[in-house]
């Protein structure tokens, strides 16, 4: 009896598990590709970059409030250093 019952938790306690297998595969094989598919692949590959080197480069800065602004930023004025003043003691002393 108690062969019979320890197989039945074993039975119950494996079958959730046994249930989140997948049995389709997921990632197929893909073929692979033929030579004239590759060299099609390289044509537009090349059409690509040629595309690319005709987009002409950025020129200076896009900042539309440059004209309001001064040339040269404003720095921060330099921290004063700190003092100890009779507001930062304790009162009641």
């Amino acid at each position: 009896m108690r062969i019979l019952s320890a197989t039945a938790v074993a039975i119950l306690l494996t079958a959730p598990a046994y249930a989140q297998m997948p049995n389709i595969n997921l990632i197929p094989e893909l073929p692979s590709k033929t030579q004239d598919q590759k060299d099609e692949d390289a044509v537009k590959d090349k059409a690509y970059k040629e595309s690319l080197s005709k987009i002409p480069d950025a020129k200076g800065s896009s900042d539309p409030w440059g004209a309001v602004r001064s040339d040269t930023p404003k720095t921060a004025a330099p921290a004063k250093p700190k003092t100890k003043t009779g507001s930062n003691t304790q009162r009641g002393q």
